[in-house]
């Protein structure tokens, strides 16, 4: 099968990322870019690792062990992007890179205990919820610093930094506030964590904003693969 158009894609949003860190005086060698692939076969996720893609996130534990077996072959490290269940960490903790979605000292304990059983440390974010929307899963901003100290007393696990999802408007004002939120908080917590590395935040429609506001970490799927069919 022919994906020329996955390379136009990858290689236009590669240019952008670069020309929007140019403008904002950032080194394009601190953005780590997540290829979000949930819902693309296998065959696709295979073309974009060949154009050097090496991180990739999935939503969805089933969907992402499913590739992650496909795929076993291949020098991909998988992140889960998306809400984790406690009785689905199982299925993940023997290869996932990094999880982004951590919002309770519950599932800490949960992926803490399952790194154990696989002799692993496995690194996380915790999930802030910086836009005040109920469906939303993530910590309130004023509850980050007691769950990050928390969670650092853990062995097993790895605390990496912070994840957000900006409010989904047309309103970039209000979006920027939500990665200002973040960046803040990341900031001041910063020096207390070893390790505390990761500002996770910015998606195909408003990655510029969060590279603008100091993101580190970009989740971006439909800019490479395409826009979803969830029929």
């Amino acid at each position: 099968m022919e994906y020329s158009y996955l390379k136009e894609n990858y290689d236009s949003l590669i240019n952008d990322i670069r020309q929007i860190c140019v403008e904002n005086g950032r080194n394009v060698d601190e953005i780590k870019l997540i290829a979000v692939s949930k819902t693309f076969p296998p065959e696709q996720i295979k073309a974009v690792r060949d154009f050097g893609q090496v991180y990739f996130g999935e939503n969805k534990v089933q969907e992402l062990r499913d590739k992650h077996d496909a795929l076993k072959d291949e020098d991909i490290r998988w992140h889960l992007v998306g809400h984790l269940q406690t009785n689905k960490v199982k299925y993940i903790a023997d290869f996932v890179e990094l999880i982004h979605s951590v919002d309770s000292l519950k599932l800490a304990g949960v992926i803490d205990e399952q790194a154990l059983k696989h002799g692993r440390v496995i690194d996380i974010l915790v999930q802030v919820n910086t836009s005040g929307e109920d469906q939303k899963s993530g910590v309130e901003p004023s509850d980050a610093e007691k769950l990050c100290r928390d969670i650092s007393m853990l062995k097993n696990i790895r605390l990496r930094g912070l994840m957000t999802i900006g409010m989904f408007t047309d309103e970039e004002d209000v979006i920027r506030e939500n990665f200002r939120v973040l960046k803040k908080l990341f900031d001041m917590l910063k020096p207390s964590f070893e390790g505390f590395d990761y500002l996770s935040m910015g998606m195909t429609s408003d990655y510029r904003i969060a590279i603008e506001e100091g993101a580190n970490m970009l989740r971006v799927g439909s800019a490479i693969f395409g826009y979803r069919n969830y029929l």
